[in-house]
């Protein structure tokens, strides 16, 4: 079996992560915003990035988190 992570643990993962989601998804935005013509995949791109972030914030706030405490 597995080593039992604590709830510590997978919190301070999670923020990382949103964090990290966001630099990504505003980095593809930013591109996206600056293209003259943008493509489809692009904003397939884009869109799955807002959505994985938006998912995981959600997540953060079922758990209570707070990038605060």
């Amino acid at each position: 079996m597995g080593k039992k992570r604590n709830k510590k643990e997978v919190d301070n993962e999670l923020l990382e992560t949103i964090y990290k989601l966001e630099g990504e998804w505003r980095q593809i935005r930013s591109i996206m915003e600056h293209s003259i013509d943008p493509t489809p995949s692009g904003r397939l791109q884009e869109s799955l990035a807002q959505a994985k972030y938006i998912f995981l914030l959600r997540e953060a706030r079922y758990r209570n988190l707070s990038a605060l405490k």
